[in-house]
This record gives structure tokens, sequence and C-alpha cells, in this order.
């Protein structure tokens, strides 16, 4: 069983079969299927089975794909530490990030490394946070961004800023800019969410709900929209409320396009953290990234938002 075989048996399950997997891989699906074909036979049991016109892992199959994945990002780091002893600020980092985390803070970080690292083949992906996690862990991200923790044993996941999350409204709303004792006050008002995706831990309607029934109150009018543009634009013509981060409204705070309504009672945050396979190895480029990062959001300080102080650790000086 080598490399090439769990990587050809990782593309057939991630691209959905054969067919595709051949494309990825610039090869011929002939050749594909005899290396598929070879590898159930020294493993002696079938991996994938075909259900209504799908194929699917079987048992066995879905035993192997945890160890495949750990294997072929195993051999990816090997390649990396051995290209990095030759170049040391060069090659390819990627990163992956929670969708709304793709925002002018990330964008500027981002520009400066590049500028600074011209050598560096940045790239950028986004996904829910359980996805993101998911990217680092099979090696196809070298440092992944996502709300909140994953205590995962096979990741290190390091939280660089706690952000307070606060009541937004059109400007003409009559409570903008004024205060409220209670979050049961805005019980009656429409509110604006994300939907339930299992994976992304952002503001989403079960958030809002959670918060009202903690004061008893459990039915609230709320409006499903999967975008942040989406969701702002709404508040600011008026539409409803939405309960979302500093970082997220700040230029249309400043503009004037959007106020706040506090609330005494209301206390609720996120955190942002980055995650990276823990044990692997990361490139001189790739610790320079995480640099970055740390760097651009410890600024957020300056502007009122809580960075959580970091644990003492024995691992490696890049995470």
């Amino acid at each position: 069983m080598d490399s090439d075989a769990l990587n050809t048996f990782l593309a057939v399950h991630r691209r959905g079969g054969i067919s595709n997997a051949a494309k990825f891989l610039h090869r011929s699906q002939p050749a594909i299927s005899r290396r598929i074909a070879l590898l159930e036979q020294e493993l002696g049991v079938p991996l994938f089975e075909r259900v209504a016109g799908r194929t699917l892992l079987s048992d066995a199959g879905r035993v192997l794909i945890l160890y495949a994945e750990r294997a072929v990002a195993a051999a990816q780091d090997a390649e990396q530490a051995v290209r990095a002893l030759t170049k040391q600020t060069s090659g390819p980092v990627s990163l992956a990030v929670t969708g709304t985390l793709a925002d002018s803070r990330l964008s500027g970080i981002m520009k400066g490394f590049a500028r600074a690292h011209r050598g560096v083949a940045l790239t950028l992906r986004t996904a829910t946070s359980a996805e993101v996690s998911a990217l680092v862990r099979r090696g196809e991200a070298t440092i992944g961004l996502r709300y909140n923790l994953d205590r995962s044993r096979d990741l290190d996941c390091d939280p660089i800023l706690s952000e307070k999350l606060q009541v937004v409204c059109a400007p003409d709303h009559p409570l903008a800019g004024r205060r409220v004792k209670r979050l049961a006050q805005l019980a009656s008002e429409r509110w604006i969410a994300f939907p339930e995706i299992q994976g992304r831990p952002e503001v989403a309607a079960a958030h809002i709900f959670a918060l009202f029934l903690t004061q008893g109150l459990g039915d609230v009018v709320w409006t499903a929209v999967d975008s942040l543009t989406a969701q702002k634009r709404l508040v600011e013509s008026g539409f409803g409320l939405a309960l979302l981060a500093q970082s997220h409204v700040a230029e249309e705070l400043g503009s004037g396009a959007m106020s706040t309504i506090a609330v005494g009672d209301l206390s609720a945050s996120h955190n942002v953290a980055i995650v990276t396979r823990r044990d692997g190895f990361l490139s001189l480029a790739a610790q320079r990234l995480l640099d970055a990062i740390r760097g651009g959001y410890g600024a957020s300080r300056s502007r009122g938002i809580k960075r959580p102080a970091r644990k003492n650790s024995a691992r490696r000086p890049d995470a």
C-alpha cells in the first residue's frame, strides 16, 4: 500500500467516482480502476460500492479513509520539509477560512504577506468551520481560520480573538443608538440570521432563539439569510435586527449606514481560532503567515476587541 494508491483512493471518494477522479488526476479511467482494484486485492476487501448509480465507501473504505488522509498528509509534510531545506521562504501555502472571516482585515493581512514574500504561492478557500478543520486535517489546507475551538486530538487549535456580538439596526430605527435594559424588549422585532447549517457556528437562528429562551421567550420572528452582505443590507433598509460581530459592521457603523442597540443583559461573543495539523510540518513561509495573521488580529485590541491570552505550550514554535 503506497501513497499513490491511497491518493487515488481518496480522489475516487472525494470526486464521487472513477471518471471524475481520472479527470482530477489527469489519468485514464482504466488506470484509476486498475489502481483501486490492486489496492482492494492487497487488502482483501472491496473499498467502494455502487448504490443507485453512486460510488460510495464500503465499510472497509470508511475504516481506511481516516488513515489514508493522515498518510497522504504526512507524505506532503515530508516533501515540503525536504524542499524547505533549499527554499526557506518560497513554495505553496494554502489558507482555509470560514466565509465571514474573509473580510477586509484578512485581505489586508494577505496583501501585506504577499508583498513581503513574493516567492510564496498563497491560495485561499472558504468553507464552514467544520470544513476548515477537515481541509487542514487532510492536508488540503496548510492553515485554517475558523470560529470556536476544534478539540480534535489530531489538530492544534489556537484562539486568537474573542469578539463581542452586538445588536445592529437601521439608523432610523426608534431604538437606534439607545439602550434597553433587557433583550426581552426586542422580542417583537424581526431578526435576521444565518440558517442553521451543521459545522457553521456563526450566529444562526438557533443562537438567537437560545438567547431569548434563557429569558423564557421562544417565539421570535426571524428570516434566514445565507450571506453576511445580504444581512447587512437588509438591516440597513430596516427589514430587521441582527446580532453581528463588531468587525463585521465596522464600516457600516462608521459611515452611519447602520446603528446599534445596547442591551443591558446581553453578553454574547464568538472566538476566532487558527487551526494547524498537530505535529504536521509547517514551512518557514507558513510560519510567517501564522505570525502575520496573529499580528493582524492582535491589532484588533486597539479597536476594543478582546484577544484571549495564549497558554504556554511545548509545541512547535510555528503554532
